[in-house]
């Protein structure tokens, strides 16, 4: 799926802005023929959470409604127009006019509507029911249930079962774009790189809709110079002397593509690509032929007011946050982030792991690792979960849209999924096989393993081409106690390296809770010292496994979950407060991540 933008033969109309907004009571059908009653303001994109001062609002379970007008001017009105959502969370129905025009479930990933046949002259009204319900059939997995009051109503309520909070609503931009009746549809593009000549050969695959006479690719370095051209659906173009895309160190090519009929351009798309290598081998993760080093985070969308919203002055910000600490990747945990994130981390070179939204497939959470020892620990996941369809749905949907992102070097197919539980293996293995069937330049796939899934009791391990794990001694277990921390991370890490000498090992979490502006000169947990110990802690072991090849901290800042005993305005792991101000680790970090390189460390 393309990212719309404004070309010679397109128009991008963005329908950000103050929309008006209700909760569904579901006591009085809402008739989407006529207007919402309601003057409730809501500004779209953001979460509806936080905006308006209301517990109900911020708590509520069920289906909300948003509505605006919007005219299209008549120069467009014989073109294609098409409507489309970044998200909708978790699913919408979108109606125009009164008219339903497209359905969509998944919290985050875009979806769009062909809209002419639809549109009136001067205003037309744009209506969106979205609901914010997640059962064992969605993902992320919610805990669903419901009861009837003593006046009949239905009261519904969604208990996560994953530690951050359940923001909704309109998430990412609202746009229409414009497109010829003959258009270009998507856009497929593959390097594969000769590193010893020092040239690529760029595959371009153009799937149209309509008609053209002929399909022209042009390559264009970054001083907007062709440096090849060819025609047709199906082109390679070669390119001599390639700059590498390289993490930190980013150039970006365009692959414009025009459609043409009787000589004449009718349509025009260009997308920009990096041409870069990515493999594993030897326990190694290659780019572009040199073993890369992971050093940054776990992260979410999550701010102030805004909740999961788009925020690109936010997005700016956290990068060169991460720049300055010498990070160089992160991981989109727990679900796709937005297309805009994505496009910054291209032209930044910054390396992402590209998630999906599949959290919360355990039904037995607990830390006590001991029960799982004898290897025989076993749960009811994979016979009460029914989420195999949404997770087919949104690998093909996650990999569609971001295929062509230079900046994905791996897809994670979930995090902490229930791997030690019998059925496991037979649940993911159709979704490995479907990720890498449907990934065009083939990347590595993995999944994020919990704290039971050991070298013993995992059962999905020969799945992954990367072993990424999420581990807390030192805070779940053994908390406060780093030497015998320290000694089991050892412990379990060499094991790991033994079992599977040829897979690459990485920490996609490890932390622990702080509290910005609390100190102790004992260390003690929450306290910023123990922090910084934590971390040197891990780091020495970290330098000592030969396979370990990265380190993604768990979390880049503090960020809001639901209510309870362990969450105190949410989870304090952050090594920023939700504000981005740091904490006394990032200098130590800081210096750390600065004296590793990128390409290189660990021959």
């Amino acid at each position: 799926m393309l990212y719309p933008i404004s070309t010679d033969s397109r128009v991008v109309m963005d329908l950000s802005g103050v929309w008006k907004f209700m909760i569904d009571d579901e006591v009085k059908e809402v008739d989407v023929n006529q207007p919402l009653p309601t003057g409730e303001p809501m500004a779209v994109p953001a979460s509806f959470n936080d905006q308006a001062v209301s517990a109900e609002i911020r708590q509520h379970s069920g289906y909300v409604w948003y509505e605006r007008e919007f005219t299209v001017a008549k120069a467009l009105r014989d073109e294609r127009l098409v409507l489309r959502f970044g998200s909708a969370t978790h699913e919408a129905w979108v109606y125009v006019n009164g008219k339903l025009v497209a359905q969509h479930k998944g919290g985050f990933t875009p979806f769009e509507a062909e809209i002419n046949e639809f549109l009136v002259p001067g205003a037309n009204r744009l209506t969106v029911r979205v609901s914010n319900l997640l059962d064992y059939t969605a993902l992320p997995v919610g805990n669903y249930s419901e009861k009837t009051d003593e006046n009949g109503k239905i009261i519904r309520k969604v208990d996560e079962n994953f530690d951050f909070f359940n923001y909704a609503g309109l998430h990412r931009p609202v746009k229409i774009y414009s497109t010829p009746v003959n258009y270009i549809e998507d856009i497929t593009i593959v390097p594969n790189v000769d590193l010893a000549a020092n040239k690529a050969e760029v595959q371009v695959s153009v799937k149209t809709g309509g008609n053209f006479d002929e399909v022209r690719v042009t390559i264009l370095d970054e001083q907007g110079i062709t440096i090849a051209q060819a025609s047709g659906t199906d082109v390679n173009a070669v390119i001599e002397n390639v700059h590498l895309w390289q993490p930190l160190n980013a150039y970006l090519y365009r692959a414009k593509v025009e459609g043409l009929n009787n000589g004449e351009v009718e349509d025009v798309y260009e997308e920009q690509f990096g041409v870069r290598k990515i493999e594993v081998k030897g326990g190694k993760f290659l780019i572009n032929g040199e073993p890369f080093y992971f050093k940054g985070f776990g992260k979410h969308e999550d701010t102030h007011v805004r909740g999961r919203g788009l925020d690109e002055v936010y997005n700016v910000h956290d990068i060169n946050l991460m720049k300055a600490m010498g990070a160089n990747s992160f991981r989109t945990s727990h679900y796709p982030y937005s297309e805009e994130m994505m496009r910054l981390c291209d032209r930044e070179g910054i390396v992402v792991i590209d998630e999906t939204p599949a959290v919360g497939l355990m039904l037995s959470f607990t830390f006590d690792v001991s029960i799982l020892e004898k290897g025989d620990f076993e749960d009811d996941t994979w016979e009460k979960l029914r989420t195999a369809e949404a997770h087919q749905q949104v690998i093909r949907e996650l990999i569609d849209r971001d295929k062509n992102h230079a900046c994905v070097v791996m897809w994670s197919i979930a995090n902490e999924a229930a791997t030690y539980s019998k059925g496991s293996y037979e649940y993911f293995e159709p979704l490995f096989n479907l990720a890498r069937e449907l990934d065009p330049q083939k990347r590595p796939c993995t999944y994020v393993g919990i704290m039971m899934a050991t070298p013993k009791t995992d059962k999905c391990t020969d799945l992954v081409d990367v072993i990424a794990l999420n581990r807390y001694y030192g805070w779940y277990v053994q908390h406060g106690d780093l030497k015998t921390a320290e000694e089991k991370t050892r412990e379990e890490l060499l094991e790991w390296q033994e079992k599977y000498p040829d897979k690459p090992i990485m920490y996609t979490e490890y932390g622990a809770d702080t509290v910005a502006g609390f100190h102790s000169a004992l260390g003690e947990p929450f306290s910023e010292e123990y922090q910084e110990d934590y971390y040197r802690m891990n780091s020495k072991v970290f330098d000592e496994i030969p396979n370990f090849v990265g380190e993604q901290l768990w979390n880049f800042a503090d960020f809001q979950t639901k209510f309870g005993i362990m969450r105190v305005q949410g989870n304090k792991k952050g090594i920023f407060t939700r504000a981005r101000e740091p904490k006394m680790v990032v200098r130590y970090l800081s210096e750390r991540w600065n004296g590793i390189p990128n390409l290189g460390y660990k021959k």
